[in-house]
């Protein structure tokens, strides 16, 4: 096949869904063009590359011309390994700190774009081959921690309808929302109810609130609508773990008391999907959680992993989670990203792909969780940027009847 050819590419600064600065990046070939824009996280995980060097989307802005955009040209886009060697080797640094990891993600994801547009190939079937698969969503219903003002300790509170179809299965996310937002009002009298980042419910309610709430909702719309629908927690606990304790609103717990209290949100309240349960370093702890409700639960490593294939790699060895969530830009690049499900696939975990609470309207999120045969793809359950992403694998699962 003959080489395509990178003649030019040009960055673009945009806002994300939080009204923050977003890098947007073009990659042209001769007959195509591939555009991707780069989400960022505010629960961001210790090992992470870096989205922006010193916090600043200027300085991605200069060394991408200063540095990039010639060192592109005449490249052969169809090898997309080495276009992201490239991107390594032209940062220099271990994490993105030169260039910025939100610009290593949106160069890297452009160049598959362009590539699958000249090649008259969905996104998905380009990165996932012969045999891709439409995952669940999982959407968020009220939400706490690091995207919300005075709400739960626990960040994310989610669902995931099991729909006949991947439609049926949003519609039914969304009429979960409604009622949790109906009784919330009624809860806090009639009082105005907010919505966070990722567009989930965010009200002055303790953990416990929230779940019970959440719990009501889910049986009422799951009875109504004859649909089994699993119920989830994004902890993030890192965010509230200081002094080797994990403090909430109104208590404190140890790490076994903190342990004790995932296990029981399966064994006790039902809870399917357990995401980040304690500190981002403790594999052992989280292998302890696994051992437990492993069988009945999916326990999923956001923070403790990052996408980064040598922690996924400890977390096989300790059997610290049976599943693992996917965010290309906490490693930087597709290839980095690939090599990661494919070590976790390889090895009996499942794969959830994931959003960030400053989103764009991109849908790429859509297509690596179809390409990736993904068990769950984690969105909101409304608003705009998120629904970008459920519309375009509703669009993909009617491509794959």
């Amino acid at each position: 096949m003959e080489e395509m050819e990178i003649i030019d590419s040009k960055i673009d600064k945009i806002f994300d869904s939080r009204g923050n600065p977003a890098i947007e990046a073009t990659i042209f070939l001769n007959y195509a063009s591939g555009t991707c824009s780069a989400p960022a996280g505010a629960s961001t995980g210790k090992t992470e590359v870096i989205a922006y060097p010193d916090n600043n989307i200027q300085n991605s802005v200069d060394f991408f011309e200063k540095h990039v955009r010639n060192a592109l040209n005449g490249f052969n886009a169809l090898n997309q390994a080495g276009f992201d060697e490239l991107l390594h080797d032209l940062d220099g640094t271990d994490n993105f700190s030169a260039m910025g990891g939100n610009l290593a993600t949106a160069l890297s994801i452009a160049n598959a774009k362009a590539v699958s547009k000249y090649l008259e190939l969905p996104l998905y079937r380009y990165v996932g081959g012969l045999h891709p698969e439409v995952p669940r969503p999982m959407g968020n219903i009220i939400g706490g921690g690091k995207h919300s003002k005075n709400g739960t300790t626990i960040q994310e509170f989610l669902v995931s309808s099991q729909g006949k179809t991947f439609y049926d299965s949003v519609y039914y996310n969304i009429l979960v929302h409604r009622r949790v937002g109906e009784k919330l009002s009624l809860k806090l009298n009639g009082q105005s109810v907010g919505l966070g980042d990722e567009k989930a419910w965010t009200a002055d309610v303790s953990d416990e609130e929230a779940i019970d709430i959440l719990k009501s909702a889910v049986s009422e719309i799951s009875s109504e609508n004859k649909v089994k629908i699993l119920m989830g927690v994004d902890f993030a606990a890192d965010s509230f773990y200081e002094d080797e304790k994990y403090h909430y609103k109104n208590s404190t717990k140890t790490q076994d008391e903190q342990i004790d209290y995932a296990v029981s949100l399966n064994k006790e309240y039902g809870f399917y999907f357990i995401e980040d349960p304690l500190y981002d370093n403790d594999f052992k702890g989280f292998s302890e959680i696994t051992r437990k409700i492993g069988k009945d639960a999916l326990i999923v490593g956001d923070d403790l992993y990052t996408t980064n294939s040598k922690r996924i790699q400890k977390g096989i060895d300790m059997k610290s989670t049976n599943a693992v969530l996917i965010k290309v830009n906490q490693i930087g690049t597709l290839s980095d990203t690939v090599d990661s499900v494919k070590l976790a696939t390889k090895n009996g975990m499942e794969t959830v792909v994931s959003h960030r609470s400053g989103e764009t309207t991109d849908d790429f999120i859509a297509h690596l969780a179809v390409a990736f045969n993904s068990k769950f793809i984690k969105t909101g359950t409304i608003g705009g940027e998120r629904l970008a992403k459920l519309n375009e694998v509703i669009r993909l699962e009617e491509d794959l009847i």
